[in-house]
């Protein structure tokens, strides 16, 4: 497929040019992920997740600010030379009224970068960050790189949310410009308020150690929101290939977040595809980490050689808010990546 045919919707070019990734040194084993009585051990148990990698001594913006290091580093980029930043928001700030964004601008040095954070939608809010950082070259002919930066940070002490997966501790930045390693070709994102407090976390006059990330009704999560969710995508991911003139079988791969190895088979079923190996080897070592997953298992798949460069590769993220997205990319050489 030719770029022009990619490129009919006359978006602004995006690609990334550098990306990296922080992921704690510690291992967590999935049996000592505390869990609240015997059905919720069972279905912790039932994930498909060994281990999540933890360091209680890292907070969000610390977990960000390692993984942008790597990728200014590896891009040979000064921080000061960064024509943005923007950061996916973490779950839960550390304080309130602080700007966490800021505060990374501070630690990173990069003190000429437009800064601010996006967030709203959970794992999908990548999505929005990535729109973002599209619409900002668009806008600047001047400004040459954005930074999109996340750190992956539990709600709770409760690192377990039933009945959906375990979070576990990591940083991702990537490094955006109109030309680099992965070529963003299309990007198609929904959403339904209908869901927006479906998970929560009650905190207001609570002690930290006890909060915890509820859902409301487990039969909206497993049916009502699963059958819109399988609804939605399919409609989402025929869109998307249609106006980019391919079928499935143009696609190199398809990429999920990581959630458990039942949400891997339902959208497999659901869309009539097969992920990447990585989906699951990454669930099992890391657990779900976000807004993270996509571009990590995409960056696994590629390193052990599951798809080959050069080909088309769709990113699928979904969250119980609702939202979704998916990412049409095209990838290319690595060489800007650790």
């Amino acid at each position: 497929m030719s770029q022009q045919a990619l490129q009919q919707h006359g978006a602004a070019p995006v690609a990334i040019r550098g990306a990296a990734w922080y992921l704690p040194e510690h291992t967590l084993p999935i049996t000592d992920v505390r869990t609240l009585d015997e059905t919720e051990r069972a279905t912790r148990d039932a994930l498909g997740i060994d281990t999540v990698r933890a360091d209680d001594r890292l907070n969000a913006v610390a977990l960000a600010e390692r993984a942008a290091r790597r990728a200014l580093e590896q891009s040979g980029l000064d921080a000061g030379e960064l024509g943005a930043l923007v950061m996916v928001e973490s779950r839960v700030q550390e304080t309130f009224l602080s700007s966490e964004a800021t505060q990374l601008q501070e630690r990173l040095g990069a003190g000429n970068a437009l800064t601010f954070s996006v967030g709203g939608l959970g794992c999908v809010s990548i999505t929005p960050a990535l729109l973002t950082a599209r619409g900002l070259l668009a806008a600047d002919p001047a400004l040459d790189h954005v930074l999109v930066v996340h750190g992956s940070k539990p709600a709770a002490a409760l690192r377990y949310r039933h009945p959906v997966t375990v979070n576990g501790d990591a940083g991702q930045a990537l490094l955006l410009s109109r030309g680099g390693s992965i070529r963003i070709r299309d990007i198609a994102q929904l959403s339904n308020g209908r869901y927006w407090d479906l998970f929560h976390v009650d905190y207001r006059d609570r002690p930290t150690a006890q909060w915890r990330e509820q859902c409301t009704e487990l039969s909206t999560y497993s049916f009502r929101l699963a059958v819109e969710t399988r609804n939605r995508l399919s409609s989402m991911l025929d869109d998307l290939l249609r106006r980019n003139g391919i079928g499935r079988e143009d696609v190199g791969g398809f990429v999920s977040q990581n959630l458990s190895a039942g949400g891997f088979t339902f959208l497999e079923d659901s869309l009539g595809i097969e992920l990447l190996p990585a989906c699951r080897r990454n669930l099992r070592r890391y657990g779900h980490l976000g807004p993270i997953d996509v571009f990590l298992n995409l960056r696994t798949a590629l390193d052990r050689e599951e798809m080959a460069p050069g080909g088309l590769a769709v990113l699928i993220n979904v969250s119980p808010v609702a939202a979704w997205s998916l990412l049409l990319v095209e990838t290319g050489p690595q060489e800007d990546v650790t």
